[in-house]
């Protein structure tokens, strides 16, 4: 004898929609997620300061990348690891071959889309040559021989008389610098993640709800 038995509705239609839709609320879940901590980072950036372009660096995406899956996962990073990591763990900076730091001044002005000037780079832009002056009691700074013109960069003085020439300090020297702690990014983490799982559940009820 056989025995067949239908279920009316179809449980394997139904579970297999449940697992769909379960896949779905996940992946939602997951983007809305990268989404939030991406600009969470971005504007915990800015506000310390630290400029327009670094926080741009922030970047996610959600994987799998099409379709849905119980497994979906946000990657979020920064295309400048070194430097956000550097303000969000506090290091010590030290020069690569045991010298100096040369930290620039207001007078040094900037290179092109406002980076920092290497005594190098000072030296070839400007067509002059730095002095090294030691101090006994604070940094020892390197010097121009020049003159401030009206924006008070440091420039070649063109006076025959020397009038208006001035030692300009363009740099400091520092052995080290503590870069001190400026971000937090575990704590937006933290925040993000510990919704996640009521933002599943909203998402699969949504779904269903369809």
């Amino acid at each position: 004898m056989k025995l067949k038995i239908d279920f009316d509705p179809d449980l394997v239609a139904i579970l297999q929609a449940e697992v769909k839709a379960g896949e779905r609320a996940v992946k939602a879940a997951m983007t809305e997620a990268g989404g939030e901590l991406k600009q969470a980072w971005r504007a915990q950036i800015s506000a310390a300061g630290l400029g327009h372009r670094l926080p741009r660096t922030i970047r996610n995406r959600t994987y799998p990348q099409q379709g849905g899956s119980l497994d979906a996962a946000a990657f979020i990073w920064s295309n400048a690891p070194e430097i956000v990591g550097a303000h969000d763990r506090g290091v010590l900076i030290r020069s690569k071959h045991g010298f100096w730091l040369a930290i620039p001044l207001p007078a040094a002005g900037k290179g092109r889309g406002g980076a920092r000037l290497t005594p190098g780079e000072w030296e070839k832009r400007r067509g002059m040559r730095l002095r090294f002056v030691y101090r006994r009691r604070g940094p020892s700074v390197l010097v121009s021989d020049g003159r401030l013109n009206s924006r008070g960069l440091g420039v070649a003085s063109r006076s025959k008389t020397g009038r208006g020439r001035a030692t300009v300090p363009i740099f400091l020297l520092v052995p080290q610098v503590k870069l001190r702690k400026r971000l937090d990014l575990a704590r937006d983490v933290g925040r993000v993640a510990s919704r996640v799982p009521g933002e599943v559940v909203a998402n699969w009820v949504e779904d269903r709800s369809r």
